[in-house]
């Protein structure tokens, strides 16, 4: 049995847990690898994928959704450090992903060598940006043969996408982070227009339910504005860039409107987020509708009215803490180390002052700490701090919740769908919802929640397409027809060609092998083509354009009469015509030993030996009602009697008008019955049950009367296609080939042969029995001459054989 064709899916990171994501994809010899981030709760090696359990190597591609540090962050390190550059693989992320992601990983290296465990250099950063290449929405990208992807916009941060990827026809839809809502500056998701097999999907916030985009910018703005009202600091710890610039334009907004608050400054503390907000003013044309309007006006939303950096000084953050009542935006956003760690152990102590966590935190960090109230929190230097500082949580990290994330997976309608970059509990609520809401469905949904290092294997058995082009295609198929030519498989799809269009259409030439076998034969030209008709039913006979006798057996392996006792085989070489010229080779070397080759040359008669052979096929008037009673066998072995039935010619017949009355046997069971109709042997009745019981016996009947040629369908050779016989025996284009309408074998006259051909005739019979005789004294070496034919015992014993013990000689010959 064929191996079936098995999607594995192994999740090096990102499997029941958030971070450092890493999904690798291998189907039919090609591997993809989506996203190579790093978990931003570790560092050094800790923070990798698990790199170590796959061959780089082997790598096609390398697909980065966006470009926030647990998505893209190891990026350098599998190029740089692992052997990707010995394969051939490709990197590939948007425009605005590559320009954000050089800046965002400088900043990374920047940060790594102050510590011991920096994973890679600047100049490993600088070799490997080089080598991405950058692509737009909705583009189609052709990795290499049989292999493609398609971005489409996923929300979230600007660049984000989601890989549709296409492998030898398996559909993979990879969301990476995404989000079904528009909010100020992004799309949302949008949903692939192809239905994929297979969903690899976020599963972030489980079963949570989010807020409302206006609810929560009401509850954000009315929170911020109560803590400056109060003499206290607003502090919210972001990433440089994403969500940052999303609570930038919903702060300058609020700002505008309320002019009291125009004395209050709001600060924006990151270099990066500076030196990144013109990738921001740049790709304006990736945004939605109300921010290229707005653009199109000249009014430029990244210009911010309201809104400042930070002045880099030493010590600014105790100038900012200790300063009148402000809004700082600071890095990052989990509050590990930086800026934002810094201003939280300052402002702590104060009742004043205001935390608000606006993204999603993943455990072990501070900011997912805080979320619990404690009373104090350890200091970066292992001092205790006390925890006065108020704490708010509002979500504006732009992705997905149930609702939204269940909705997408029912527009999708994949057949798999493998739940990624969520924690253990919120993604086993995830999964125990999903299985409940598709349970009973018609189409049945498998959801999948592998951990890390956990191979997930899919097996897919689709339909192979075969498409006819060229030739095969001028001409409209009908249902039912069988449509033969050249299977032509690249790039894991199929094509149906034409042989003589194959160099055309694929670039691909053909040849024709010609195979020759010369026999040294005994025996004359007439008894083998009696034994090829006793075994293969009716066959050509005619002349070469040499003019050489030569008889056709299945309309594949011709037998030339080259010189006398030489026989010449030659067949174009294919697996069907070499077989059909293996058996006909074994039966032309077995004739001059086969006891009824003896019996037939030895018997002198008054009259000609042109007789045919049992089991030749019935030529002639006599053809069509042995075929149609030998049916009736068959069909009343199994329903008992058939009425034959036979229409009478009726005049409008004569002239040639249609009628559907054809011949026709009428097969009667219980109260049902059929018609089997004798011209197109086809069944028909309203009795289902009964037709298809019918039709298999007449499949039947119909193999096992057949001749041999009739029944097996062979490739025609080229030279056959070229210049085809017709059924005199005579080459449609005769290119010099002597008509040969009458030859002694098989033409039988109505009033009989004259006493001259009698005698010619009996005279050849006599002449083959000759060298029959010694090619039978050649095989029984060592024995007496009394068993020659024609010489003694075994004359006598053949002569002897009654009917039926001839009848049974014959059919084992």
């Amino acid at each position: 049995m064929a191996d079936v064709p098995t999607l594995k899916v192994t999740l090096l990171g990102a499997g029941q847990e958030v971070g450092r994501s890493c999904c690798v994809l291998e189907y039919r010899g090609k591997t993809i690898v989506c996203d190579a981030g790093v978990h931003l709760a570790y560092s050094g090696m800790a923070s990798l994928p698990f790199v170590d359990e796959l061959d780089w190597s082997t790598v096609d591609a390398i697909l980065v959704t966006h470009f926030h540090m647990d998505h893209a962050a190891s990026l350098t390190y599998i190029m740089e450090k692992t052997n990707f550059r010995d394969g051939k693989g490709k990197v590939y992320m948007t425009h605005p992903t590559k320009a954000v992601h050089k800046f965002m990983m400088q900043d990374f290296v920047r940060m790594s060598a102050t510590t011991s465990d920096a994973l890679f250099s600047p100049l490993d950063l600088s070799m490997s940006l080089s080598s991405i290449i950058p692509v737009s929405a909705h583009q189609l990208i052709n990795i290499c043969p049989g292999v493609s992807f398609t971005p489409y916009h996923a929300g979230h941060v600007l660049g984000a996408c989601m890989f549709l990827i296409d492998i030898a026809g398996l559909k993979i839809l990879y969301t990476g982070d995404y989000s079904r809502e528009e909010d100020r500056h992004l799309v949302k998701a949008e949903v692939p227009p192809v239905r994929p097999d297979v969903l690899i999907v976020e599963s972030t916030y489980g079963v949570q339910s989010l807020e409302a985009r206006d609810e929560k910018e009401a509850r954000f703005t009315n929170l911020v504005h109560s803590i400056i009202r109060r003499g206290g600091h607003v502090l919210m710890p972001v990433f440089a860039l994403g969500r940052a610039q999303e609570l930038l334009l919903v702060l300058d907004e609020y700002w505008k409107k309320h002019p009291d608050l125009h004395s209050v400054p709001v600060y924006y503390a990151s270099n990066l987020a500076r030196k990144c907000m013109a990738v921001y003013q740049t790709y304006i044309h990736t945004m939605n509708a109300n921010i290229r309007s707005r653009f199109a006006k000249r009014d430029n939303p990244f210009v911010f009215k309201h809104i400042s950096n930070v002045p880099q000084a030493r010590g600014w953050e105790r100038k900012i803490a200790e300063g009148p009542p402000c809004v700082v935006l600071a890095s990052p956003g989990f509050m590990q180390t930086g800026s934002s760690r810094e201003l939280f152990e300052l402002m702590a102590p104060d009742a004043r002052n205001g935390l608000i966590v606006t993204g999603y935190s993943i455990e072990g960090t501070l900011a997912r700490d805080i979320l619990n109230e404690p009373e104090e929190v350890m200091s970066l230097k292992g001092n205790p701090i006390p925890r006065k500082i108020s704490v708010d949580y509002i979500s504006f990290s732009a992705h997905v919740d149930y609702s939204q994330n269940a909705e997408f997976i029912d527009l999708v309608r994949a057949q798999h769908v493998v739940l990624v970059h969520g924690e253990q509990t919120a993604m086993g609520r995830l999964r125990a919802a999903l299985q409940d809401k598709y349970k009973g469905k018609d189409e049945e949904v498998k959801i999948h929640t592998p951990r890390n290092l956990e191979t997930l294997e899919l097996t897919f058995r689709g339909e192979r397409v075969a498409k006819a082009i060229g030739t095969l295609a001028a001409k409209p198929a009908q249902a039912g027809e069988v449509l033969s030519g050249l299977l032509v498989s690249k790039d894991y799809s199929y094509t149906l060609l034409d042989p003589r269009d194959l160099k055309d259409f694929a670039g691909l030439s053909t040849c024709v092998v010609t195979q020759r076998q010369r026999v040294m034969l005994g025996v004359g030209w007439d008894l083998v083509r009696w034994h090829l008709e006793g075994m293969y039913g009716k066959v050509d006979e005619g002349v070469d354009q040499d003019g050489v006798p030569t008889m056709r057996v299945m309309g594949a392996v011709d037998v030339k009469h080259t010189q006398e006792h030489e026989l010449t085989l030659e067949w174009d070489s294919s697996a069907s015509n070499d077989m059909i010229a293996d058996s006909t080779l074994a039966l032309i070397t077995g004739i001059d030993k086969s006891p009824a080759s003896v019996k037939l040359t030895t018997h002198p008669h008054s009259h000609s030996h042109s007789h045919p052979h049992p089991h030749a096929d019935v030529e002639g008037e006599n053809a069509e009602v042995t075929r149609i009673q030998r049916l009736a066998m068959f069909l009343e072995a199994h329903f008992g009697e058939v009425e034959l039935h036979m229409p009478e010619e009726s005049e409008e017949q004569e002239q040639g008008e249609d009628n559907d009355n054809e011949p026709s046997f009428i097969v009667r069971l219980d109260e049902a019955d059929a018609k089997v109709n004798l011209v197109t042997m086809t069944v028909t009745s309203s009795h289902e049950i009964l037709k298809k019981r019918v039709e298999n016996v007449l499949d039947m009947a119909v193999s096992t009367i057949s001749s041999l040629t009739e029944s097996f369908t062979s490739g025609v050779p080229v030279s056959v296609e070229e210049a085809s016989w017709n059924k005199d025996g005579q080459e449609k284009d005769p290119k010099g080939v002597i008509s040969v309408d009458e030859l002694p074998i098989g033409n039988d006259t109505s009033s009989g042969p004259g006493p001259e051909e009698d005698k010619m005739e009996e005279d050849k019979m006599k002449s083959t029995a000759e060298p029959a005789a010694a090619a039978s004294e050649a095989v029984g070496e060592g024995k007496t001459g009394d068993n020659v034919a024609g010489g003694g015992d075994l004359d006598d014993e053949l002569s002897e054989l009654s009917e039926e013990d001839e009848d049974i000689l014959q059919v084992h010959d």
